[in-house]
């Protein structure tokens, strides 16, 4: 494993892992070398940034600085706020709970959640048949945001849960594709920690997920333990947009001491996340061996779900850049490749299997089933959305390439 100031005898370790799992030492400079060159033009401040093959990593950096304003060089054990690559956590304490038979696809919200049905009969339209499925697949029909709950509640999980039941659908469930920021992994981190009987969600997160996977660096909020370590959010962009700087910047106040947001409030390390993506590239499987979740819940949340229907809520990002059109891909739970050359998060030369998730602006994991590959990319310095689509995009297809 390398930093960037790699030692001669790291650096050797490190030529002799790729070309013994099958990569190309020249093709994950040239991804390393990109990076450095993005930051040096000043795209974002820094990165840490994971690739592996068959389980082997064959690239580990930590390239640049955590803050343009303290200039403190970029680390290995550097901890993010990762925002929406949080839900592939809550997610698979979801997944647990299927395989334990505490919650199945079509286990209806209001069946663990009664009050989401709401109090005023006549904006409750719809809600009743709301699933597992529909909250996994953003096919809810519900808006994405709670608003207008004020930044300072985001917090507190129970607080958005009673204003999302207050709220009407804005469609009808199962009809069309709309990415939900908030409310859909809100309903399904509250809907695992009732069936679980928890008072915490982040006590259920921790015994679920985080403990058995081993993520030591990872927690919901932004305990003590880790505030050093913590890597600040920083817009590199304005608030033009439909997300803006204010939007993203506002989640370092919000996503802080014991918050508990299931849809984008954990903090973590490139290795944490690392190791979660191991265990679905392990179909399942921690690296003690455990079978944490089963492979026929992976099979169903790694295949798309959501036919040819596009994401509504980034049509708008793609007519606006004049990018090509191109179905929503989404699984139950994982964004995935898919087939042709629309702009991907994932890249446009993984394989069309290939799953994984990203967090707005900063952060993307994946893995390519089909090449066996593993890939980590965290950032410091947000980019605008369709900005980082494309840098997401590149630095995924140099990290493919690599594969020989």
């Amino acid at each position: 494993m390398s930093s960037t100031t790699a030692t001669p005898t790291a650096a050797a370790a490190e030529i002799g892992r790729a070309e013994k799992s099958g990569m190309s030492t020249p093709q994950l400079a040239r991804l390393r070398s990109t990076i450095e060159q993005d930051i040096e033009a000043g795209e974002y401040h820094g990165a840490t940034v994971i690739v592996a093959r068959h389980g082997d990593v064959v690239l580990e950096a930590a390239i640049g600085s955590t803050d343009a304003s303290t200039q403190r060089s970029a680390a290995l054990d550097d901890v993010f706020r990762v925002l929406s690559v949080t839900k592939a956590l809550t997610n698979t304490a979801v997944y647990r709970a299927i395989d334990a038979g505490l919650l199945t696809l079509n286990t209806r919200v209001v069946d663990v959640i009664p009050e989401y049905i709401g109090s005023d009969r006549f904006l409750a339209r719809g809600k009743e048949t709301v699933t597992v499925a529909h909250l996994l697949s953003h096919r809810s029909g519900m808006n994405g945001t709670p608003e207008p709950l004020p930044y300072a509640q985001l917090g507190d999980l129970s607080a958005v849960i009673e204003k999302i039941c207050e709220m009407p659908l804005a469609g009808e469930p199962g009809t069309t594709v709309d990415y939900s920021p908030t409310l859909n992994h809100a309903l399904l981190g509250e809907m695992v920690r009732r069936v679980h009987g928890d008072t915490s969600f982040s006590q259920m997160m921790a015994r679920e997920v985080l403990d058995p996977i081993g993520m030591v660096d990872t927690a919901f909020g932004l305990p003590e333990r880790l505030a050093e370590r913590v890597v600040p959010i920083r817009a590199m962009f304005g608030n033009e947009g439909w997300l803006t700087a204010h939007d993203l910047e506002v989640l370092n106040d919000v996503i802080s001491g014991d918050a508990e947001m299931p849809w984008v409030g954990s903090v973590t390390t490139a290795r944490d996340i690392f190791r979660l993506a191991e265990v679905y590239r392990r179909r399942g499987k921690t690296e003690s061996g455990e079978q944490l979740v089963s492979p026929a819940i992976i099979d169903v949340a790694t295949r798309v779900q959501t036919g040819d229907d596009p994401n509504n809520l980034y049509l708008g990002m793609a007519k606006k850049r004049g990018w090509p059109w191109a179905p929503a891909n989404l699984g139950y739970g994982f964004q995935l490749s898919g087939l042709g050359a629309a702009p991907s998060m994932l890249g446009t030369l993984t394989s069309a299997r290939t799953f994984g998730n990203h967090g707005a602006g900063s952060t993307v994991f994946w893995v390519d089933p089909e090449r066996d590959v593993t890939f980590v990319l965290l950032t410091a310095g947000s980019m605008e959305e369709s900005d980082n689509y494309l840098r997401c995009q590149r630095l995924s297809d140099l990290a493919i390439c690599a594969a020989l």
